[in-house]
């Protein structure tokens, strides 16, 4: 859990600064890409992290698998209703 802890806390450091996340070209949800680039990067660190720290290490990463799930099914939902407009 402290991993996790750890590498959320680290990645949320984007969106606690003062402006908004600016789409890029076009893309809707721009709060939504936003948080799914920034678990990328935490997938990517948690793959090359140098221990396994008894276990957490592969909890966290499969925690942060199922949140871009999570966002993919988010984004999925907004197409398929489009009435929503641009709210995130």
């Amino acid at each position: 859990m402290l991993v996790l802890s750890l590498v959320l806390g680290v990645s949320s450091l984007a969106f606690t600064q003062d402006k908004p996340a600016k789409p890029e070209r076009g893309e809707r949800h721009p709060q939504i890409h936003a948080a799914m680039r920034a678990l990328n990067v935490a997938s990517r660190h948690l793959e090359h992290a140098a221990h396994d720290f008894g276990g957490h290490r592969a909890k966290a990463l499969e925690l942060v698998r199922q949140a871009e799930g999570e966002l993919k099914q988010a984004l999925e939902f907004a197409k398929a209703h489009p009435e929503m407009g641009k709210t995130q």
